[in-house]
């Protein structure tokens, strides 16, 4: 058994916000989206890292933001969820960067700011990618810090490049279980179909369930800017080629799971997450916890899929205190 902590009794006085009524048609001052999201604010100057994948050359989009004030000689780099870039993560950001850290936000290929090719996607060449990239920037050795899909790769990461990471935190990671032999595969090409035959109210409503469901019992109306991102490239021209592109990326936990990583994470590690992300969170992530050699489990009450944004001095608090 692991030595792990879930502060559960400390993090007391979160009560979730009442449900405030979202938008549930199409706002009218919604204007088609690039989808490389050139009109999605950053919250720093994003570089481009060029690689070749499959024949093709692409850019990796990422922020290198240095230490505030005196630097630590640390790196943590914030690998981000399925339906996000690095522009979700400004608060961590100025918490890191304020304790003297380096932060390094990556938008993996097909997401955020990066290159959109139709390849077979996985996180082995996700985390090799991040990897290159963090050669590229003469990092040796780095925090490892994943959200959503990106615990996933975070994970993928340590187990893979155990030398590079010097700490690993999986933050509400999706892929708590191999599905693979709980539902039935579905082809690429019946994925793609069902994105690109939406109407553009269905294509609304399921950008407004995609991110309305992180936030149980707690949205807000700032939230609505991140159904807006996610929706607006569907009503670009480029959309058919961006579509295959979702449908493939939204098929790397079924086809890649990574419940097999976790044994082999040598790294101190932490499981970070919102309980009520899902009725059976806790217990997977306490099973994640279990797995992993040593790892420490926090579970924020009352609070779902993405802490950072719900409840973002707490989650700053917890993640500090694990990297200090």
């Amino acid at each position: 058994m692991p030595t792990w902590v879930n502060r559960r009794a400390v993090l007391t006085g979160i009560v979730a916000a009442p449900l405030a009524l979202a938008q549930s048609k199409v706002p009218a001052n919604v204007a088609p989206g690039s989808i490389t999201y050139e009109e999605v604010p950053y919250p720093y100057p994003v570089a481009f890292l060029p690689l070749t994948m499959y024949g093709q050359d692409v850019r990796m989009a990422y922020m290198d933001v240095p230490a505030a004030g005196t630097p630590n000689g640390r790196t943590v780099v914030l690998l981000h969820g399925m339906n996000f870039g690095g522009f979700y993560f400004k608060g961590p950001i100025e918490a890191l960067r304020n304790a003297g850290f380096r932060v390094v936000m990556p938008d993996q290929i097909g997401f955020g700011r990066s290159s959109k090719p139709v390849i077979p996607y996985n996180f082995h060449d996700m985390a090799l990618n991040t990897k290159t990239l963090l050669q590229s920037l003469r990092l040796e050795k780095a925090v490892i810090f994943g959200h959503s899909m990106g615990g996933m790769l975070a994970a993928r990461f340590a187990a893979s490049y155990p030398a590079m990471t010097e700490r690993v935190i999986l933050n509400n990671p999706i892929g708590v279980t191999d599905t693979r032999w709980q539902q039935p595969w579905r082809s690429t090409q019946e994925a793609w179909k069902a994105l690109v035959n939406r109407t553009p109210d269905e294509a609304w409503q399921a950008s407004l369930a995609n991110i309305q469901r992180y936030f149980p019992n707690a949205w807000k109306p700032e939230y609505e800017m991140y159904v807006r991102i996610l929706y607006a490239p569907t009503l670009s021209s480029e959309w058919p080629r961006f579509a295959m592109v979702r449908a493939t990326v939204q098929q790397m936990p079924y086809l890649d799971p990574v419940v097999h990583d976790w044994e082999h994470i040598k790294s101190p590690a932490l499981v970070l997450g919102g309980e009520q992300d899902g009725a059976d969170f806790p217990a997977r992530a306490k099973h994640i916890a279990d797995t992993i050699p040593g790892a420490k489990l926090v579970l924020i009450p009352n609070v779902g899929h993405v802490p950072h944004l719900q409840v973002p001095d707490v989650f700053n608090r917890e993640l500090l205190r694990f990297l200090q």
